[in-house]
């Protein structure tokens, strides 16, 4: 290698070894201030292109797992709703089951109001906590959380969506439900609701009044008797509805009927005793509020026992003989349209047709009334008539559609029309309704649960991408300090190099002294 002054070659080396060390400088003292490896794409393109995609996960899951917990918190504020219902329907059913017994001696249209009030309030709830029909939770619930190898996976679905999930009363299928006590509705004076017990009734603005509501029952003889049970207001203030149903009440216990007023506010008459009611009077001069509607009211009988009607036309050439029987004991009566009154046989009219059946069948506890050209039979059991003989002549007798041999089966009970047949309804609704109820709460914890458990996943996988990006894009700063170190040595040692190689052309001119 030659000397030379136009170019320093060792000068040259000693710059060139300057720049990568001062670079190799800066890119340790970069990594150590920044505290990654990666500063920009030229550090590693294909490392920070990974580092990258770990961190959009990241992110993803993060807000995925805020996404979750608002859902948790709403599924809770669910359940908390969905407890207190179910805590409301223990009242309904304490409610229910307090009416349901024949023994119960107070006003059921007070446990009624309160049974009514609860199922607003039911209804109030369920729409509080959106678990109505299109309310708020009411739906098919998507969660976004992420993490997943596609969108579908990456969402959790709790589905409250469909009428299965409302816990409105309508819902839960017990809207429609009262305690209020059952019975044959009589029809009501359209202008009196008798809903609250404390409302005015009978009152006259001429003075006392009185309504009597006339019955028919047989007795233990068989003989039709008649009651005239009057309700009677002493001013022209009227008396209560709780008070007139008392004075009623003392008038048809004693023939096994009870007075109430039903869900709509209608004066109801239940019981096992089998009756007939035949209409209303009143006195007074203007009587308003009345129980009943006087005009329309009458020919009503029980039908919240097994019952039958037939049309009746005297047999007056061969008698017709009937065959009653309530399913252990059976008994014969025979129909003559020729005898009349008191006779044995007597069937010229459907009065004394009933009058002759009652003798002989009130032992079965069947019970006849006739409404004129019609005869009712009720009894507290399930009976059956059947036509020995078939009456002849200008009449047909008991009219079963058919000759001899037809056998008469009455209708089923209406339960709504026994005392407590309201009770007894709305304690089945009750029931399946706590089923229903449960149901829901059971889907509701059951997202619950679900959510938490993809939560879990989510910061499993958070702390996971986490430490991955680490591996690739942060710093090793143990490994940086030493490259700092190694690096400030070598810059030092090529400004000292560079500084002999500026120096060694000064040696050249000893050539040139003379």
């Amino acid at each position: 290698m030659s000397l030379s002054i136009q170019t320093n070659v060792a000068s040259l080396i000693a710059q060139q070894n300057l720049s990568v060390n001062s670079a190799f400088q800066n890119q340790t003292i970069e990594q150590l201030t920044s505290g990654y490896r990666i500063n920009s794409a030229s550090d590693d393109a294909a490392g920070l292109a990974v580092a990258n995609k770990f961190r959009d996960d990241i992110a993803e899951l993060t807000q995925g797992v805020s996404n979750a917990n608002d859902g948790v918190s709403q599924l809770q504020i669910a359940d908390g709703g969905l407890t207190n219902i179910s805590n409301i329907l223990d009242r309904l059913k304490t409610l229910a089951t307090e009416s349901a017994t024949n023994t119960f001696t107070g006003d059921r249209n007070t446990l009624n109001n309160e049974y009514q009030s609860l199922l607003t309030e039911i209804n109030r709830q369920a729409s509080n906590i959106g678990m109505v029909t299109n309310g708020s939770m009411n739906q098919k619930l998507q969660v976004y959380i992420g993490g997943g190898s596609s969108q579908s996976n990456a969402m959790v679905n709790v589905d409250l969506g469909g009428t299965q999930n409302t816990v409105d009363s309508a819902g839960l299928n017990i809207g429609n439900t009262s305690v209020a006590q059952g019975g044959v509705t009589l029809t009501g004076d359209t202008v009196t609701n008798l809903n609250d017990p404390n409302q005015m009734v009978l009152t006259n603005t001429g003075g006392a009044a009185t309504e009597v509501l006339n019955f028919s029952y047989i007795d233990s003889t068989g003989a039709k008797q008649n009651l005239a049970a009057t309700v009677s207001a002493t001013s022209n203030a009227g008396i209560t509805v709780a008070q007139a149903l008392s004075q009623l009440n003392t008038q048809l216990s004693p023939i096994g009927l009870q007075a109430g007023v039903n869900s709509s506010g209608r004066l109801v008459i239940g019981g096992t005793g089998a009756f007939e009611f035949t209409g209303a009077t009143e006195t007074g001069t203007a009587v308003t509020n009345e129980l009943v509607d006087h005009t329309n009211a009458g020919n009503t009988i029980n039908t919240g026992d097994y019952n039958v009607s037939k049309a009746f036309g005297s047999p007056d050439t061969t008698p017709q003989i009937l065959a009653f029987s309530n399913g252990s004991v059976t008994q014969y009566v025979t129909l003559d349209g020729t005898a009349t009154g008191s006779a044995a046989n007597a069937a010229d009219n459907a009065v004394d047709a009933t009058a002759t059946i009652n003798k002989v069948t009130h032992s079965l506890g069947i019970y006849a009334f006739s409404n004129g050209s019609n005869i009712n039979l009720q009894s507290t059991g399930n009976f059956s008539v059947t036509v020995v003989t078939a009456g002849t002549g200008t009449g047909t007798g008991f009219d079963t559609g058919a000759t001899g041999g037809t056998q008469v089966n009455p209708s089923t009970p209406l339960a709504s029309q026994s005392v407590t047949g309201n009770s007894l309804a709305a304690l089945s609704a009750i029931e399946n309704a706590v089923a229903q109820l449960g149901q829901v709460q059971g889907r509701v914890g059951a997202g619950e649960n679900q959510l938490n458990y993809a939560i879990s996943l989510a910061q499993s996988q958070i702390t996971n991408f986490s430490s991955a990006q680490s591996q690739i894009r942060d710093a090793d700063v143990a490994k940086e300090a030493a490259n700092l170190t190694k690096a400030q040595v070598l810059q030092q040692a090529s400004i000292a190099a560079m500084a002999q190689a500026n120096s060694a052309p000064q040696a050249l001119l000893s050539l040139l002294k003379t």
